[in-house]
Order: C-alpha cells, then sequence, then structure tokens
C-alpha cells in the first residue's frame, strides 16, 4: 500500500473520526445488535439484518481509517 501525505488538518479529521466511530458508533450498534436479539427470531427480523450490516460497514470504515496512521 502506497503512502500519501496527509496535511495536519487532514489527520485531525481522521482522528476526531476514528474517535467518534469508536466512541459513539461502535457501542450503539453493539446495542441496536443486542437489543434486535432480544426480539426472538432472527431470521425474518429486519432491524439485526440492518444493525448487522451498519456493524460491519463501521468495522471495515475502522480498518481503514486505522490504516491512515
Amino acid at each position: 500500500m502506497t503512502t500519501l501525505p496527509i496535511t495536519k488538518r487532514g489527520a485531525e479529521t481522521l482522528k476526531a473520526e476514528l474517535h467518534n466511530l469508536k466512541t459513539v458508533q461502535r457501542p450503539w450498534v453493539i446495542h441496536a445488535i443486542s437489543e434486535a436479539r432480544a426480539q426472538g427470531d432472527l431470521s425474518g427480523n429486519a432491524e439485526y439484518e440492518v444493525a448487522k450490516d451498519r456493524h460491519g460497514f463501521l468495522e471495515g470504515r475502522l480498518q481503514e481509517v486505522e490504516g491512515q496512521f
């Protein structure tokens, strides 16, 4: 992977996003998944599917942002 230069402002923006993903978004998604699981049958549970999709996106974005540092 090639590295690209980043401005100080860009690095600060990425750090803020990383902090938000870890401290706000991740706990929210984990809570949403557990709430959906508590409803019972997961096979037809749209809320569970949405939460799992969001979790996958979130974890991918976390890896992408962490890879910038």
